[in-house]
């Protein structure tokens, strides 16, 4: 365990050890690697490791999905297996589902699909939402309904509407800012 309180605990006995998965979905934006999502990173020896691990730009170093932090997700939710990574985003407040474009439908299977829907309602319920990435198509994910909102461009954010409600705010639509 680490002294470092911005350093995320990690679950003991999970390693990336074999899974290559955040290295194809995720985008990686650092200069020295300009990585498009769903590609594999020109780094990347798929099913071993990134070749250049010593020297692997920041966003890499500092990444790690939530089935490594967390416990209560089981060895179904290994990314290796699922082809599902999981990253909270607590600069955007959302949870977000990114999914292999060769298996977009996986996160629909169970034990996956109810499990997101009850974080969505939840989240939803306390003004965050749940992004699902089917590939490079983008699906919100509401207490009562998907949005789908299709292919998102590179530097496209998303406008979340709130209400207030008397225990919080609640996330009632999420829409592609205009103009963005």
């Amino acid at each position: 365990m680490s002294d470092n309180p911005h350093e995320p605990q990690l679950v003991p006995d999970r390693s990336c050890d074999g899974c290559t998965m955040c290295c194809k979905v995720l985008e990686i934006d650092a200069p020295e690697l300009q990585k498009p999502k769903q590609l594999w990173c020109t780094n990347c020896s798929i099913g071993t490791g990134c070749k250049i691990y010593e020297e692997r730009p920041d966003p890499c170093r500092s990444f790690y999905c939530q089935y490594r932090k967390d416990p209560g997700l089981s060895e179904e939710w290994a990314p290796k297996k699922s082809k599902i990574i999981i990253d909270y985003e607590a600069e955007n407040e959302r949870l977000a589902i990114h999914v292999d474009d060769g298996r977009k439908s996986a996160w629909r299977a169970e034990p996956f699909y109810t499990r997101i829907k009850t974080w969505a309602q939840t989240l939803s319920s306390q003004g965050q939402h749940v992004l699902v990435w089917e590939g490079s198509e983008a699906i919100v994910l509401l207490r009562d309904r998907e949005i789908r909102l299709g292919k998102i461009g590179a530097g496209r954010d998303l406008l979340v509407e709130k209400r207030a409600t008397p225990t919080g705010p609640v996330v009632v639509d999420v829409r592609i800012a205009e103009g963005s």
